[in-house]
Parts: C-alpha cells; sequence; structure tokens
C-alpha cells in the first residue's frame, strides 16, 4: 500500500474519532436541555468561526443560491431528528441507522440523477435495507428509530443536492451557507415552541460538539485530497467502532445479537462485496494471462 493511501487511512480514521466524539457530546446534553436552543447556539459558533476563513478566503459567493437554501433547511430536519435520536437510543445504534445514508444515496441517485447502478451495488442496497428493517424491529419500533432514519434520509438528499452545485464553487461558501441560512428557520420554530434557557453549559457544549465537527470535516478535506476516495472509503465505517466503544466505555450502552446482525448487513456488504469482486475479477485475468 502506498504512504499516501496510508496517511489517508489514518487521517480519516482519526476523523471518524472526532466525529463519534460529537455524537458522544449530544449524549451529554442536560435532560431539560432545549434542543432548537442548543442548535441556534451551534450554528451561530460555526458562523462565527468560519466567517474569519471566508473573509481570508476573499469572501467567495454562491450563483445557487435557492439550492444552498434548500440544503441548510433540510440540514435543519437532519440535525433536530439525529439529535433527538441520540438522546434516545443507544450510540451504535444511531450510528448504525445513520450509515444506511450511502444507500439511499444510491437509490436517489438512481431516481433523480438517473446514475447507472451496478448489479453489486442493488445487491450491497437490499441487504443494508434488510439491516436498517433488523435494527428497527417493526414488531417493536421506536420512535426515535424512525426520527434517525428520515435524518439519514435527509441527509442523503443533501449529499444529492451537492451534486448539483458546480465543481468551481468554493467549498467554503457551501459550508458557511449550509450554517447560516438555518438559523433564521430555527429562530421560527424556538419562536413557534419556544426557546429554553442559555446556560454556560449549554454554550460549552455547542462549542465542544462545533469544534469536534469542524475537526472532522478537516480530516475529511485532507484525506480526500490525498488518496482517491475509493482507495480510503472503508476507514468511514471505523466511526461505528468508535461509537460502539465510547458507547460501552462511558453509557454503558451494548448492542444485542439482532442489532449487530442489522448492522453488519448496512455496513459489510459495502466492504466485503467489492473486495470479493476485484479478486475475482484479479483472478480471472491471471487465468486468461496462463491461457494466452
Amino acid at each position: 500500500m502506498k504512504s499516501p493511501v496510508i496517511f489517508a487511512l489514518i487521517i480519516l480514521v482519526l476523523g471518524n474519532i472526532f466525529s463519534a466524539l460529537y455524537d458522544v457530546s449530544i449524549k451529554w446534553l442536560p435532560d431539560n436541555a432545549d434542543i432548537i436552543t442548543f442548535l441556534l447556539l451551534r450554528q451561530c459558533g460555526s458562523v462565527l468561526m468560519l466567517l474569519p476563513i471566508w473573509f481570508m478566503a476573499r469572501k467567495p459567493v454562491t450563483g445557487h443560491f435557492k439550492l444552498q437554501l434548500v440544503r441548510s433547511h433540510l440540514g435543519v430536519i437532519t440535525s433536530i431528528t439525529l439529535v433527538v435520536g441520540l438522546v434516545s437510543l443507544p450510540l451504535a445504534t444511531v450510528s448504525s441507522l445513520f450509515f444506511s445514508a450511502p444507500i439511499m444515496i444510491t437509490v436517489l441517485g438512481y431516481v433523480w440523477l438517473k446514475e447507472q447502478i451496478s448489479l453489486t451495488q442493488w445487491w450491497i442496497t437490499l441487504l443494508g435495507f434488510v439491516g436498517v428493517l433488523i435494527l428497527l424491529r417493526p414488531s417493536n419500533i421506536e420512535w426515535a428509530g424512525l426520527l434517525v432514519l428520515v435524518a439519514a434520509v435527509t441527509f442523503s438528499m443533501n449529499q444529492i443536492a451537492l451534486r448539483k452545485l458546480p465543481k468551481q464553487e468554493s467549498p467554503l461558501v457551501t459550508l458557511l451557507l449550509y450554517n447560516l441560512l438555518s438559523i433564521p428557520v430555527l429562530c421560527v420554530a424556538g419562536a413557534c415552541i419556544g426557546f429554553g434557557d442559555v446556560t454556560m453549559a449549554l454554550i460549552g457544549l455547542s462549542l465542544i460538539s462545533n469544534s469536534f465537527l469542524l475537526a472532522y470535516h478537516f480530516c475529511c478535506i485532507v484525506a480526500y485530497r490525498s488518496a482517491k476516495a475509493s482507495d480510503i472509503a472503508v476507514a468511514e465505517y471505523s466511526g461505528l467502532l468508535f461509537c460502539v466503544l465510547f458507547g460501552w466505555l462511558w453509557f454503558d450502552e451494548w448492542l444485542d445479537g439482532m442489532s449487530w446482525l442489522g448492522a453488519s448487513l448496512i455496513v459489510l456488504p459495502t466492504v466485503l462485496l467489492p473486495l470479493i469482486l476485484a479478486c475475482v475479477r484479479r483472478q480471472q485475468r491471471k487465468s486468461v494471462s496462463v491461457l494466452n
């Protein structure tokens, strides 16, 4: 394995530690904390952190404001449903359900963008949805699990919307507008249902969670610029392992046998099926070369 790939894998695994720590920070929310107030503080903190960088980058602008607005509104839905799921369910269960997002991106890409899907990808998608059903337990379904699934769907729609943006558009302005344009929506939501108390603990937690989230995004940028996405994407699933570990260490959470089966059906086909097919093709090429 080439050294740039090894470096990128290490950085991406580090990024997934920060991602899991972000989930942990949500679990630390006080019982009486208001989710809308917390998210509003978090978004404001993100904007304040990004604005100096935006000025240093000579204030790039977007040519697709409506699309950015739609993405920010979808992001609000994702954030609210994911936070509710995190405070209600074990870390590993939430992480497993949320990792169904790549499967949904595949389906949405086929429906909306008319992307070609291989037979292997369809098998991965089918097994992933079986895994989601096992995790949700339709006979004993929890509303929080459905909310995490909603978060995965809206996150997937957001990722699909990203493909509509031209590559020339600055990622910085996309990230800034994603946070900035969600603030009015959260203000309206807070005005309708009422804001919670703003305490120093809540402000501190919002800053900590922001730091973890920005560190994750930074690691992703470094990793995906250092190596091809196909060479390192498998490291993304290390996030599930860290969520299981942190949930066990700090919250005494552990998955039962059926949950492990569901998580495996979501994660393992994505990792193993392409590797198996690559090995089969390599053997076929060797056989052809020997015959020739």
